[in-house]
C-alpha cells in the first residue's frame, strides 16, 4: 500500500472512531444540577467520562498495532489511546488504553521476531503482530503516518526512531508534555511495575524519568483502580515552579485529585502550623552564591542530620523520653486515695507500643481521670469543693508528665543541633531552617502520628537530593512500600543535603520490595549537546552512567570568549537573543548564570539594551516560558529549546562545580552556548577554543 493509500485509509478510520467520540460526549449534555445523592454520584462518573471523550476527541489515538491472538482466523486492528473508547451500543472497543494488558505490545514490540505475547488477567496471551504503525493527531486532524514495522516488507528500512525523533526534534513551551505516545520499552517496563515495590530509577538528564514517574502514576490508577485511590497518592518535587511546570501531564492523561507538593510544604502541614520553613530562596543561596569546599558539604547539618545513623540517635532519644515520662512519685487526689508511680508506669505501658507517644499519654491521663471518678464514689465527685479540689491534683500531675511539640523536644533532647530559636510570641510559629524539618517530622510522628490515611503511592521526583531521614519519613506514612523514587547522582547538585547512592535509600527497604532500574538513554538534547556534556563529568566516579544520546544531530556547541566587563557581556547575550529569537522552533531561551545575584545583574543590562527577558527567582511559582534568564541550579528539572550559559569561566565553575555546570548544559534541546570572561573553566578545557 503507497503511503498515500495508508494515509487516506487512516483519515476515514479518524472520521468515524471522531464521529462516535463526539456523538458520546453530546449525549452526556450538561452536568446534574439536582440534590438527588444518587443521581449526583452517577453523573459525576458522567461528567468524567465526558471529559476523558474531549480529550479523545482532539486525540483519539496515536497507535496501531494489527495483531493475531494464536487460534484466531484473522489479525485485528487495535487503535492505542490515553483512553479506551467503545461504540455505544455493541461496547465494541474502538481504541484500547494505553494502560491495557495489550497495549503494553505496542511499546514492547520493536520488530525482529513478530511472534510475541502478553500478560493478561486469564494468562500469557500468545499471537503474532503483522503491523505497528504510530500516528499523529493534532486537534483532530491526521499529521503524520509512519509504519516502524510491517510484515512481509523489508523492515531493515523503517527506522523504529523516525516518529520518536520526529516529536523530539519539536519545540517546546512552558509546560512539560506527556509521552504516551513515544514511551520506549525500557520506559513501559518500570511504568508497570508491580503496586508494592519501592522503585528505584537512575535516569540521566533528558531520560524521561519524571514523564515515566507520572505515568506510572496513571497506571497504578488503571490496574488497581480497586486498591488505589487518586487521592490518597503524592507527588513531592523540588519547588513549586517545578510542579507547576509539570502540572499538564496528568489531566492530559485524565488523572485528577493527586496531590502535588515539596516536601517542605508537606513537612510544615504535618506540624499542625507550629512550625514554617525559612525562604526556599535563602536556604538555596547559602550553598550557592558562593563557592564551597568538599569538606564544607561533607560536614553539612543536612547532610548529618539526614542520616540514618542521625535517625538511630533520634529514635534512643525518643525511647529514653518515653521510658522518663511518668514522674516518679505517685497520684493522690484526696487523702487516703493514692496510685503508685509503679501501677502508673504499668498501665502506660499497656497501651500499644506503636501509638505515638503523645496519644499513649492523653489516654493514660484520661485513665487517671476516670480512676479518679471511681475512687472518689458518686456522692464526693457531686460536692463541687471536692471535685474542684481533685480535679486540680489531676492537672497538676498532668502538667508532670511533659506534652512537647516536636520543635520543643528537639531543642531540649539536642539543644546544640537545633539550628532554630523559638518564637517570642506562642501565637507565632517558629522559623526553621529546612535541614530541620525532616528531623521535626520524624519525631512529630513518632509523639502525634497524624490523622491523614496512609498513602497508596508517593512519587519523590530529584531524589538524589533527599537524605534517608527524609524517605524514612516517608515511608512511615505506607502500610507497605508503594513509592517512585527518581533523579539523577550526575545531577546531585545538593549533595550537602542529599546522597551520593542509592543505596544509602534503598537500603531502608527489604530487597524483596525493591527494584532499581537504570535510564542511559537521552531523549532530550541532541548528539552534540550530550557528548558535550559527558565531558564535563568524565572525570568523576560514581555509580551512575554517561548518558548515551538518541541519534539527533544538530548545530555544534560553541564557546566563546569575550572582553571583560559586564558590557561586554550584556552585548554578546542580548545579540545571541535576537539571533537565536529568530530561528523556527528556538521559541524557549535560557541564559543560566552561576549565581541569583549574577542573573539579576545581567537582567539589569540587557533591561538597558531594550532586550526583554524574564527572570526566575527562587520563590517564583510558575516558569512562563520565552526568554528567562535563571540561576544555573534553578533550573535543574527545566528544559529549553536553546541555552546559554553566560559565565563559564574558571572562577564560576572550577572542578568542584562539575554536577552543576553538566546541569546547566543538559537543559539545552537544540542548541547551547557557552560564554566566557578570561580564563575558561577546566570543565570545559579543549572544548573552549583556546
Amino acid at each position: 500500500m503507497s503511503v498515500s493509500a495508508k494515509h487516506q485509509e487512516e483519515v476515514r478510520k479518524l472520521e468515524r472512531v471522531r464521529g462516535e467520540i463526539i456523538a458520546q460526549r453530546e449525549a452526556i449534555g450538561a452536568p446534574y444540577t439536582g440534590k438527588d445523592v444518587t443521581e449526583q454520584v452517577l453523573d459525576d462518573l458522567r461528567q468524567q467520562k465526558k471529559k476523558r471523550l474531549e480529550i479523545a476527541e482532539r486525540e483519539p489515538y496515536f497507535g496501531r498495532l494489527d495483531f493475531r491472538e494464536d487460534g484466531h482466523a484473522a489479525a485485528m486492528p487495535l487503535y492505542i489511546g490515553k483512553t479506551g473508547v467503545g461504540e455505544e451500543e455493541s461496547q465494541k472497543p474502538l481504541v484500547i488504553d494505553w494502560r491495557a494488558p495489550i497495549s503494553s505490545l505496542f511499546y514492547s514490540f520493536t520488530g525482529g521476531d513478530a511472534a510475541v505475547s502478553y500478560d493478561s488477567p486469564d494468562g500469557i496471551v500468545n499471537g503474532r503482530v503483522f503491523l505497528k504503525r504510530n500516528l499523529l493527531v493534532r486537534d483532530g486532524e491526521l499529521q503524520r503516518v509512519v509504519d516502524s514495522y510491517e510484515e512481509g516488507q523489508d523492515n531493515a528500512a523503517l527506522t523504529t526512531d523516525e516518529f520518536l525523533l520526529h516529536r523530539l526534534g519539536e519545540s517546546k513551551d512552558n509546560k512539560l508534555k506527556d509521552i504516551v505516545s513515544t514511551i520506549q520499552q525500557e520506559q513501559d517496563a518500570i511504568i508497570r511495575t508491580e503496586k508494592n515495590k519501592a522503585v528505584f530509577i537512575q535516569g540521566v538528564a533528558g531520560s524521561g524519568k519524571t514523564t515515566v514517574a507520572l505515568h506510572r502514576l496513571a497506571y497504578l490508577l488503571y490496574r488497581y483502580k480497586d486498591r488505589v485511590r487518586a487521592e490518597r497518592m503524592m507527588i513531592l518535587a523540588p519547588s513549586r515552579m517545578f510542579l507547576d511546570y509539570i502540572s499538564g501531564v496528568l489531566p492530559e492523561l485524565g488523572v485528577g485529585d493527586i496531590r502535588q507538593t515539596t516536601f517542605e510544604e508537606w513537612a510544615v502541614e504535618l506540624l499542625e502550623g507550629t512550625v514554617v520553613q525559612e525562604s526556599h530562596a535563602a536556604a538555596l543561596e547559602r550553598w550557592f552564591e558562593r563557592k564551597t569546599t568538599r569538606e564544607e558539604r561533607e560536614g553539612a547539618p543536612g547532610r548529618i542530620k539526614g542520616s540514618v545513623a542521625y535517625a538511630q540517635k533520634l529514635r534512643e532519644s525518643l525511647a529514653g523520653f518515653e521510658e522518663s515520662l511518668i514522674p516518679d512519685e505517685e497520684f493522690s487526689p484526696y487523702p487516703g486515695i493514692k496510685l503508685s508511680a509503679v501501677q502508673i508506669r504499668a498501665w502506660f505501658r499497656e497501651e500499644p507500643a506503636e501509638e505515638p507517644i503523645m496519644k499513649r499519654r492523653e489516654r493514660l491521663l484520661n485513665r487517671l481521670k476516670r480512676w479518679m471518678e471511681i475512687q472518689l464514689g458518686r456522692g464526693r465527685w457531686g460536692d463541687k469543693t471536692i471535685k474542684a479540689a481533685a480535679t486540680a491534683k489531676w492537672k497538676s500531675y498532668s502538667n508532670k508528665v511533659p506534652s512537647l511539640t516536636a520543635a520543643e523536644f528537639y531543642r531540649l533532647r539536642f539543644p546544640g543541633d537545633a539550628a532554630y530559636k523559638p518564637s517570642a510570641s506562642k501565637r507565632k510559629p517558629t522559623v526553621v531552617p529546612r535541614e530541620d524539618l525532616p528531623v521535626l517530622a520524624f519525631l512529630h510522628l513518632r509523639l502525634y502520628g497524624t490523622p491523614e490515611p496512609a498513602y497508596d503511592h508517593i512519587v519523590i521526583d530529584e531524589a538524589q537530593d533527599y537524605s534517608p531521614l527524609q524517605l524514612s519519613v516517608l515511608a512511615n506514612r505506607q502500610r507497605l512500600p508503594s513509592l517512585t523514587v527518581l533523579g539523577d547522582l550526575q545531577q546531585g547538585i545538593h549533595d550537602y543535603a542529599g546522597i551520593r547512592s542509592w543505596k544509602e535509600l534503598a537500603d531502608l527497604f527489604p530487597e524483596s520490595d525493591t527494584a532499581y532500574y537504570e535510564l542511559d538513554r537521552s531523549y532530550r538534547s541532541t548528539t552534540e549537546i550530550i557528548e558535550f556534556a559527558n565531558r564535563i563529568l568524565a572525570g568523576m566516579e560514581g555509580e551512575a552512567k554517561p548518558a548515551v544520546p538518541v541519534f539527533r544531530s544538530g548545530e555544534p556547541v560553541e564557546c566563546v570568549p569575550l572582553a571583560k566587563g559586564p558590557a561586554a557581556l550584556a552585548a554578546e547575550t542580548a545579540r545571541t537573543i535576537r539571533a537565536w529569537s529568530g530561528e523556527p522552533g528556538l521559541s524557549t531561551i535560557a541564559v543560566l548564570c552561576r549565581t541569583a545575584d549574577g542573573s539579576k545583574r545581567l537582567h539589569a543590562e540587557l533591561k538597558k539594551l531594550g532586550t526583554e527577558a524574564s527572570l526566575l527567582q527562587a520563590d517564583q511559582q510558575a516558569y512562563s516560558g520565552g526568554v528567562t534568564i535563571v540561576p544555573a541550579y534553578l533550573s535543574k528539572g527545566l528544559e529549553f529549546d536553546a541555552v546559554l550559559i553566560a559565565d563559564a569561566d574558571e572562577l564560576s565553575y572550577g572542578p568542584e562545580d562539575a554536577k552543576l555546570l553538566y546541569v546547566a548544559c543538559t537543559r539545552a534541546l537544540h542548541r547551547l552556548k557557552l560564554l566566557f570572561q578570561g580564563e575558561p573553566s577546566p570543565l570545559i578545557g579543549e572544548n573552549s577554543g583556546r
